[in-house]
C-alpha cells in the first residue's frame, strides 16, 4: 500500500493533475486492440510477390486501432479482384466476417477470379482473432487435431526411377507422410507410336495461354475437344512409370496423382484401370469439375479414389458435385473456395456425406496458414498440399511460429488471428519485378457501381 501511495503521488507530481496524460500513462502496456466493437477498417494494399512458388498478392488491411490483418489472393491471380473490393470495406468493422463475405461475394467466380473475395475473407478472420485475442480456430468452433498433415507437390521427373528417388530423399526423408505426383502424357510427348491426334497440340503446356496452333489453344480447350487419345503401348508406358516409382518409395506412404492432360472419360477410364493395382490414394482433375456425369461415370469405372475441386467457388457448386455421387473426395483450394468458413461449410456438408476433404494449396505461408485453421476445425479434413517445399526461405516469409515451418506437419498455432505475422523485410526480396511494395490504394477508395443483384 505503501508503494501504491508512493506510485500515486509521484504519478501526480509527474502530470500536475492531467487526467488524459495519467490514463495514458498507466494503461501504457495494455493493449489498444481492446474494442472490437469499435474496430474499423482504414485501408487495404497489396504486395505482389513471385516465386513462392507462384505469384501470390499479400493483402494488409489495416485499422483505426492499429491491428493489422494479412491475407493473400489466390496463385497466379490478379491484385485488382481484392483492390476492387477496398471502397465496399472501409470504415466497416472486421470483426463481422460473415456480413462483410456476403457483401463481397458477388465479385467471386470460379478459379483465379474468387482470388479476391477469398483473400479478403482471409484478413477478416485474422483481425477478428487479433481484435478478440483468439486463434481462428477456435471462432470456428474449435479443433478436431493439434497438427494439420501435409501432403508435398513434387515437380515430374521424365526417369521413374530417378523421380522416385527425388520423392525419397526431398519428400519421405524430411518427414512427409503423403506424396503427389504427375504422370500425365506429356511423358509421351515426342514417343512413337503412344498418343493419338496429339500433333497438332501445345500438350507439354496444359496450363496458361498456351499457343495458339491450327486447333485452338490446348491450355484453354477443355478435355473431351481435343480429342487426343492414348494409345495401349502409351497406357503401359505410364502404368510401368507407376510401378517404378512405387518400387523405390513403397506402399507404406499413400501418393496422388494430378496433371494428366486434356483427353476425354474413355481415356481417363482406361488411365485408371491401367494404375489400380498400385493403390494410388487418388486421381485428380481427369476432366473439368463441372461435368459432373462424366465424373461418375469415371468413379463408378475405376477402383482408385477419384477428386476435384480446387477451381470451385462457394459451396453450391460442391454440394452439387456431392449430391451427384460423382467423386470419391473433394479437394477445395481455399483461396478459390470462399474463404475460412465458406471452405469449413463445404467440408462439413462433405462430411455428413461421408465424404472426405483434402486440400488444395499453392501459396505463400499467409494462405497456408489459413488453411491450417480451417482444416483444424473440419472434422473430414485429411491432408493439406504443399507446393513450396523446394523454396529457399519460403518459411522466413512469416515470423510468429516455430521453425522449421512444414516437416509433415504443421503445428496448429494458438496466438490469436491467423497466428503469423507478414515477415516484410525479408518477403521485400520476392517482390514482382515492376511492382511496388504496399503501394497507396487511394484510387480504389471510391464505390462507383450500385451492387444489389436484385429488385
Amino acid at each position: 500500500m505503501r508503494k501504491a501511495a508512493l506510485g500515486g503521488l509521484a504519478l501526480g507530481m509527474r502530470f500536475d493533475g492531467k487526467t488524459e496524460q495519467e490514463l495514458e500513462y498507466v494503461t501504457q502496456r495494455v493493449g489498444r486492440a481492446s474494442k472490437p466493437s469499435e474496430l474499423k477498417i482504414t485501408d487495404l494494399r497489396i504486395a505482389h510477390l513471385q516465386g513462392v512458388p507462384f505469384t501470390s498478392p499479400v493483402i494488409r488491411i489495416e485499422t483505426n486501432q492499429g491491428i493489422v490483418g494479412w491475407g493473400e489472393v489466390r496463385d497466379g491471380a490478379s491484385p485488382k479482384y481484392a483492390l476492387m473490393l477496398k471502397s465496399r470495406l472501409l470504415g466497416k468493422n472486421p470483426c463481422n466476417v460473415e456480413q462483410l463475405f456476403k457483401m463481397i461475394r458477388p465479385f467471386g467466380n470460379h478459379g483465379r477470379a474468387a482470388g479476391g473475395v477469398c483473400g479478403v475473407e482471409m484478413a477478416l478472420w485474422d483481425l477478428a482473432g487479433k481484435a478478440y485475442n483468439v486463434p481462428v480456430y477456435q471462432l470456428l468452433g474449435g479443433k478436431y487435431r493439434d497438427e494439420i498433415r501435409l501432403y508435398a507437390d513434387t515437380p515430374e521427373v521424365d526417369d521413374p526411377k530417378a523421380f522416385g528417388k527425388k520423392l525419397k530423399e526431398t519428400r519421405l526423408d524430411k518427414g512427409y507422410t503423403w506424396l503427389k505426383m504427375d504422370f500425365g502424357i506429356g511423358l509421351l510427348a515426342d514417343k512413337p507410336d503412344m498418343l493419338i491426334g496429339a500433333g497438332l497440340w501445345d500438350i507439354r503446356n496444359q496450363y496458361g495461354n498456351s499457343k495458339i496452333g491450327r486447333v485452338g489453344s490446348y491450355g484453354l480447350t477443355k478435355h473431351p475437344f481435343t480429342r487426343v487419345q492414348v494409345t495401349e503401348k502409351g497406357i503401359q508406358y505410364i502404368a510401368d512409370y507407376v510401378e517404378k516409382v512405387r518400387s523405390v518409395v513403397g506402399y507404406d506412404i499413400p501418393i496422388s496423382a494430378d496433371h494428366f492432360g486434356h483427353f476425354d472419360v474413355n481415356t481417363a477410364i482406361r488411365i485408371g484401370k491401367a494404375v489400380e493395382k498400385y493403390q494410388l490414394a487418388w486421381l485428380e482433375d481427369l476432366v473439368p469439375w463441372f461435368y459432373h456425369d462424366q465424373w461418375r461415370q469415371i468413379t463408378e469405372a475405376i477402383e482408385t479414389p477419384t477428386l476435384t475441386g480446387e477451381d470451385i467457388y462457394a459451396k453450391e457448386e460442391f454440394i452439387k458435385l456431392i449430391n451427384a455421387k460423382a467423386v470419391d473426395m473433394i479437394h477445395p483450394d481455399l483461396a478459390s473456395s470462399g474463404g475460412i468458413l465458406e471452405t469449413k461449410k463445404i467440408g462439413d456438408y462433405a462430411e455428413e456425406h461421408g465424404v472426405p476433404m483434402a486440400m488444395h494449396f499453392a501459396g505463400t505461408p499467409i494462405c497456408m496458414m489459413a488453411n491450417v485453421h480451417c482444416a483444424a476445425a473440419t472434422q473430414n479434413f485429411i491432408a493439406l498440399e504443399h507446393h513450396g517445399v523446394d523454396i529457399a526461405g519460403w518459411e522466413d516469409l512469416v515470423t510468429g511460429i516455430d521453425k522449421p515451418f512444414a516437416n509433415g506437419f504443421v503445428k496448429v498455432p494458438d496466438k490469436p488471428g491467423l497466428g503469423v505475422e507478414f515477415n516484410e523485410e525479408f518477403a521485400k526480396k520476392f517482390l514482382k519485378k515492376g511492382e511496388q511494395w504496399f503501394a497507396p490504394t487511394t484510387q480504389w477508395d471510391t464505390p462507383d457501381s450500385w451492387d444489389r443483384d436484385w429488385s
